[in-house]
């Protein structure tokens, strides 16, 4: 568990010459059971990392779609204790893949950074990502998860500047979540104009870290095409969409990231 399953999650994709799949799906949407029955779904379809969505009432880095699946999910009762209690199943019924905790400081703070960091690791957690935690205020929280050897992802943006590059790259560990365009989350037709260079950018400051990028990533081509420049691609609101109000969420979910990567995938029960 931890950063050492992180770093052999990316080892294997590298392996075999593709990319690091991560798909985001947030807890308790469409309901609590039928966010389980969806994770582990997308688990057996060929995702190597899952990216847990922390439902918040006030989602900044999240487009509409992600937004509506948090409103959702918290409008049927779902909090943070509650997500930990998702985790925990997940790693009970067989998830053995890493699994990031997707959320925002506010409810960390209320929860309490040491509780929280302690209760993410007791239920199987192997990182977490804030979007809204800048690197120069990550020191404790970023000390909390290494002493339990969990991931704190950063964070960098199309605008950030080499300084802001290193200093993201120095507070980071697990990866670095490359956001593709400057914006919310949500499905695009086309990769970012410049996405290449930006990634050999942050990658540069990055050394040895791996790279993975989101926002906006929907579908087989990109994460192709992703492939040949960076370690990992994060899927979610094209995956949210397509599958949150199908009338099977856990078999539309399992066949969208099987097309994004069919060769991983295993047979869904």
């Amino acid at each position: 568990m931890g950063l050492e399953n992180i770093a052999a999650a990316f080892a294997r994709a590298r392996s075999h010459n593709r990319p690091a799949l991560m798909p985001y799906w947030p807890l308790g949407y469409p309901t609590s059971e039928l966010s389980l029955d969806v994770v582990l779904a997308i688990a057996r379809a060929g995702a190597d990392m899952i990216e847990l969505g922390v439902p918040f009432s006030d989602p900044l880095a999240d487009g509409v779609v992600n937004q509506r699946a948090s409103q959702i999910a918290l409008a049927n009762g779902i909090t943070v204790a509650g997500c930990m209690v998702l985790a925990a199943r997940l790693r009970a019924a067989g998830c053995t893949i890493p699994m990031f905790a997707m959320g925002y400081m506010n409810p960390v703070m209320a929860y309490g950074e040491a509780r929280y960091v302690a209760d993410w690791h007791a239920a199987g957690v192997d990182g977490l990502i804030l979007p809204d935690l800048p690197p120069e205020e990550s020191g404790e929280l970023g000390a909390l998860c290494a002493a339990r050897h969990m991931a704190l992802v950063q964070m960098v943006a199309p605008t950030s500047t080499p300084a802001r590059l290193k200093l993201c790259a120095d507070h980071a560990s697990g990866f670095i979540y490359i956001v593709q365009v400057t914006g919310v989350t949500g499905g695009r037709i086309d990769l970012a104009d410049g996405l290449r260079e930006y990634v050999g950018r942050v990658k540069q400051a990055a050394l040895d870290k791996p790279v993975a990028v989101g926002f906006g990533v929907s579908t087989a081509q990109h994460v192709r095409e992703i492939g040949t420049f960076a370690d990992g691609a994060i899927v979610g609101s094209a995956l949210v969409r397509h599958a949150g109000d199908a009338a099977d969420p856990a078999r539309s979910a399992y066949e969208f990231v099987k097309g994004l990567n069919p060769i991983a995938a295993q047979a869904l029960p």
